[in-house]
């Protein structure tokens, strides 16, 4: 007689895919996807929301357990698809919020196979050919942001604070050598832009540099570093003997799209190396993990404009390729395909200019003696993870083989132009102001007023005056408001779904100024969802009235 846990054992077996082909069993796991993914389709609508839009369920952990019992394949599934009831649907033309992109089949189908076979990035050994797809797309975007292939190196992490992470644990180790070991003795800065990401302060504090040696240079009303303060301010540190761990430079800032500089900032770091003879050289990396993807049209000519965009979208596309075609200049990229490359989370890459230097953050093999005992790639040795997915590489190459550098472009292109659409009609309208104007992405900050407010005159003033402290707030909590509006009705369903910064920048006078926000990244973006905007605006106003 067999023990009673055969019947389970059997039981179980069914719910994991065969070792060995069974055709039946095999049909039956592609029919199980199948299954769930019907009972997601029927979830979907014409609105940005998956299922009956409700407010989050409430939260009850004490109710929370672990049957004694297993359920079925069948049940488990509807349990999963039911926590997808309420979801946006970042694909959808009306879900403007955010940097989300709808993922491609392919990505999903790139992300699935690994996720099958359970390969771990450590190394060759445990990853095979799955470990060839990182090499390839590292070799890919050498190729594409001008380091050489040959000489270069990245690796996929956690996301894009994992990008940063990388790069300041390598900057660290140049300014400091050996403190992998010994500890960080010295004080040591990262320096970046006011509008960087706070990720940057997060890596501060895992590295034990600590929040407060983040040095935070002010920016342009376009949203990029003030180059002359970058240069004063690294002089400041250098003159008090404090180390520079790593410069920041920022292309794509999260909230507006904002540019850095990068070849003035490279002039500058490599001219204070001289100046103050130093025995290292700070590291430069680009936090680049929204703007890398604009390197495609690094060799598109934009006079002749083959793919016939918009001349408004030529001008914008221009204006980014001034700057993102001098990433080769840095140290290192941040690039996040689950950003503007359209994968699903997480698909995030470091890539460095010298292969040596994540020489500079690996272990000494001694230390992991059951492991690197074949093959010839073994990553493992200098990451700061043991296991690593090939879910992210996988998808990563799954669109770079797609789209090509022309489907990517057409569809870049395709995002710009229903953002300048959107821009051109807030900006011929007397009630609304775009706030970043001079920024070149898919992204538009605006700021909606009362009936009679000059807004021509009243947004300068708001930023420069602190005589119009009171005007500021007041005009903040309006636009709260109006935000909540659109988002209520969002939440039913109805209209659009934008975001709001609470900080879309400081004024001179040190107040924070709200801005709402349209993000678009739907493939599926046309005229008509432009109107869809502007109409929930205008609803939202003569809800709200003039009273703030």
């Amino acid at each position: 007689m067999n023990p009673a846990y055969r019947e389970y054992l059997d039981q179980l077996r069914l719910s994991f895919p065969q070792p060995v082909s069974d055709p039946i069993h095999d049909a039956w796991f592609g029919r199980c996807v199948m299954q769930a993914l019907e009972q997601v389709d029927a979830l979907k609508n014409e609105t940005p929301v998956l299922g009956t839009p409700s407010t989050k369920p409430e939260f009850v952990p004490s109710e929370c357990h672990i049957d004694d019992e297993p359920i079925s394949l069948e049940q488990t599934t509807r349990q999963l698809v039911g926590h997808l009831n309420g979801m946006f649907v970042w694909g959808h033309p009306r879900a403007q919020i955010n940097v989300i992109p709808p993922p491609t089949i392919p990505s999903l189908i790139g992300g699935l196979l690994p996720s099958i076979y359970n390969p771990n990035l450590a190394s060759d050994e445990s990853s095979f050919r799955i470990a060839l797809a990182e090499r390839e797309v590292t070799a890919m975007m050498a190729d594409l942001l001008q380091f050489d292939p040959d000489q270069s190196g990245g690796v996929f992490t956690f996301g894009g604070t994992g990008t940063l992470l990388y790069a300041g644990r390598i900057g660290l180790e140049k300014a400091l050598p050996g403190c992998s070991r010994s500890g960080v003795r010295e004080r040591a800065v990262i320096v970046c832009s006011d509008c960087a990401h706070y990720a940057n302060r997060t890596v501060a504090g895992w590295l034990g540099i600590g929040d407060e040696n983040v040095i935070e240079v002010p920016s342009t009303p376009d949203n990029e570093i003030r180059t002359c303060l970058l240069e004063s301010m690294l002089r400041d540190v250098l003159q008090r003997g404090d180390k520079v761990a790593m410069i920041v430079a920022t292309l794509g800032t999260t909230d507006a799209f904002g540019l850095d500089d990068l070849a003035a900032i490279r002039e500058i770091r490599d001219r204070l190396v001289d100046e103050f003879s130093l025995d290292y050289v700070p590291h430069l990396h680009a936090d680049a993990v929204i703007g890398w993807a604009w390197s495609v049209f690094n060799d598109y000519d934009l006079d002749a404009n083959p793919l016939g965009f918009r001349h408004r979208t030529v001008r914008s596309l221009a204006g980014t390729k001034r700057r993102i075609r001098d990433l080769h200049l840095a140290d290192s990229i941040g690039i996040d395909f689950h950003k503007t490359g359209f994968t699903p989370y997480v698909s995030s890459m470091i890539l460095v200019r010298e292969k040596a230097d994540l020489g500079l953050i690996a272990r000494n093999p001694a230390a992991m003696p059951y492991l690197f005992q074949s093959g010839e790639y073994h990553p493992g040795m200098y990451t700061l993870e043991t296991s690593r997915s090939g879910f992210g590489p996988m998808a990563a190459l799954a669109n770079l083989l797609l789209f090509g550098k022309n489907g990517l472009r057409a569809l870049l292109g395709h995002l710009v132009t229903m953002a300048e659409s959107l821009a051109e009609h807030l900006e011929g309208h007397a009630a609304t102001t775009v706030l970043n104007s001079e920024n070149f992405g898919p992204v538009t900050l605006f700021r909606v007023y009362p009936d009679g407010i000059d807004t021509f005159e009243v947004p300068k003033q708001e930023r420069t005056n602190p005589a119009m402290r009171n005007e500021l707030l007041r005009v903040n909590e309006y636009n709260r408001r109006i935000f909540h509006e659109i988002q209520s009705e969002a939440l039913q369903g109805r209209g659009v779904v934008i975001s709001l910064t609470d900080c879309y920048r400081e004024t001179d006078y040190g107040e924070p100024i709200v801005a709402l926000k349209s993000y678009i990244m739907s493939p599926f973006s046309d005229e008509e969802y432009v109107a869809a905007v502007l109409e929930s605006i205008w609803q939202a106003r003569e809800r709200v009235g003039n009273d703030s």
